[in-house]
């Protein structure tokens, strides 16, 4: 996600255009607590973020339903509804089935502009139409085949909780029906990642229980010209999407900043990343430890700290080591380009999400979206349990909010309120942040096992009330979080006014013996970026002698 404006030619692809959306993958056998965990930050700058909603339901055969394009609401057509839908909340369905995306674009003469399913929407229909994710799979390529692929390259990942999958695909140009895809399996012990660009290459061909492909996905890149040589060399990236130097740096660099921290093999796979060696990363990878879904959580929150890719080390980041930078990520002094990194975890998320999916659990308790909106470094990830049927309010459209219109009662604009004032003066600001961050994010860790035990005791006797306890559990959660950060928000504006820090004394602002409030502290600038300022200056602030 999201292309507002369409690419307009594969070598100016991740350049003209910031690549938005990343999802991380951990097999069942690679984490903590034998789940599998799949992660999603809708990336855009015009994404409202909200937590979407798609009741079960039964229809008429015969039944149309109309399709609106999900990045644009523009009108696409219709298709006949199914007979049957499942609950949706969020990208999670009762069943536990996941669809997260990232879009690579590709080749920008494969976009049919007549298809009626763009990607969006196939994301949601497969949720309200599978039970697994190989029924997700073959649901959502047999709507493409029927009715026409719109968007442009796609990578997708399709998760329950025993499998996770990895679908890439494309469509076959203006007016050609259908797409051309392949769809591989991540090993249990495994963990992958795909951000922005295409990553599956090589595929078994003969492995039907673990890979799953279009019949034409090979004849027709030989049609189009894009591959010449014998079967087992075929790469889908290299024929529809091959590399340019942005997708390298913009796109695979976050997949390789999560392999960095799960495995040892980053300064092996780093050559790649800079553009120093051809021999791409593998699809998966075994982690060195045990994933936790909190690990996953922290991850999403990444600028490759620590790491040569660092965005908080330079003088780009200003006096206070803000780990991001301003779009466009490409700029040009003197007639030179230049580029800025671009992490995981980004200023334009509209929302994110951890799914953990668990097949020790009947389907109501094992499934749990941690659902956050606005930057995953910035956000709190609350408890959604894919049995609920209500939206809260504060994960709504409510007060009319929407992207340009804020509300006190929208958590996508308190976040963002709160945000907005950390950036400039990061490195201030940034541990009230992290220390409520992490007391709201441990607490609802904490309660888990208790809320889930209570309903695993309903599920017998009154299944209807154990459902019900968690939709009231997944709106408390997140309204209570909502209010959380409304008050931090207003601490943060005291605490920080006019760049001062006021001095605080056991949790509250000091005041003096005669109730006044104490001094304030003047931090100034660190002393790095002095020194940087005097040099850039030089002796027009000198003080004389």
């Amino acid at each position: 996600m999201k292309r507002l404006i369409t690419f307009l030619s594969l070598a100016m692809a991740c350049v003209l255009h910031v690549p938005a959306c990343t999802n991380l993958i951990v097999g069942k056998n690679a984490s903590a607590d034998g789940s599998t965990i799949v992660s999603y930050s809708a990336d855009s700058y015009g994404l409202f973020g909200e937590l979407y909603h798609y009741p079960a339901g039964t229809y008429k055969k015969g039944t149309l339903m109309n399709i609106y394009e999900w990045d644009t609401g523009k009108y696409l057509g219709q298709i006949e509804q199914a007979r049957q839908t499942y609950n949706v909340i969020g990208n999670m369905n009762e069943f536990q089935v996941t669809i997260g995306e990232t879009t690579f674009g590709g080749r920008p003469e494969l976009v049919d502009t007549t298809g009626v399913i763009d990607y969006g929407s196939l994301i949601y229909l497969g949720l309200q139409r599978s039970r697994t994710a190989r029924e997700a799979i073959r649901i959502m390529t047999d709507l493409v085949e029927e009715y026409g692929y719109y968007s442009s390259g796609e990578s997708f990942t399709i998760a329950d909780p025993n499998e996770v999958w990895i679908m890439e695909m494309i469509g076959k140009g203006p007016g050609v029906r259908g797409a051309v895809w392949v769809a591989v399996r991540v090993p249990d012990d495994c963990i992958s990642a795909h951000a922005n660009q295409s990553r599956i290459r090589q595929f078994d061909m003969g492995d039907k229980e673990n890979c799953i492909y279009s019949p034409d996905v090979i004849s027709f890149a030989r049609e189009k010209g894009y591959f010449t040589g014998v079967n087992k060399d075929f790469s889908f990236a290299d024929a529809y999407s091959p590399n340019d130097f942005g997708m390298l740096r913009y796109c695979e660099a976050r997949v390789w900043s999560f392999f960095n921290m799960f495995t040892d093999r980053g300064e092996e796979f780093l050559p790649y990343i800079k553009g120093e060696s051809s021999t791409p990363m593998p699809l998966y990878v075994k982690p060195n430890r045990k994933i936790s879904v909190q690990d996953i959580k922290n991850a999403m929150r990444d600028h490759y700290e620590g790491t040569p890719l660092d965005l908080s080390q330079d003088f780009g980041a200003g006096p206070y080591h803000t780990p991001y930078r301003l779009s466009p990520l490409d700029f040009e002094v003197d007639g030179q380009k230049y580029f800025n990194e671009r992490p995981i975890s980004t200023q334009q998320t509209g929302f994110v999400f951890v799914a953990q999916m668990r097949n020790d659990l009947p389907d109501a308790v094992g499934g749990v979206l941690w659902f956050g909106v606005d930057d995953a470094n910035m956000t709190v990830f609350t408890p959604v349990y894919c049995c609920a049927d209500e939206v809260p309010v504060c994960y709504s459209r409510v007060d009319g909010a929407d992207y340009i219109t804020f509300s006190w009662n929208s958590s996508f604009w308190i976040f963002n309120w709160v945000a907005n004032m950390v950036y400039p003066r990061y490195d201030l600001m940034i541990g009230d942040v992290r220390t409520l961050q992490k007391e709201i994010e441990q607490t609802f860790n904490a309660a888990q096992e208790g809320i889930e035990n209570a309903a695993l005791k309903l599920m017998p006797v009154d299944p209807a009330a154990a459902r019900r306890l968690l939709t009231k559990y997944t709106v408390m959660t997140a309204q209570s979080t909502h209010d959380a950060w409304k008050r931090l928000g207003e601490f943060l504006v005291v605490k920080y006014n006019d760049g001062v820090v006021r001095r605080m004394k056991d949790g509250k602002f000091e005041r003096n013996s005669i109730g006044q409030p104490a001094g304030v502290i003047r931090p100034g600038y660190p002393k790095d970026f002095l020194k940087e300022y005097v040099k850039q200056t030089g002796n027009r602030y000198k003080m004389p002698e």
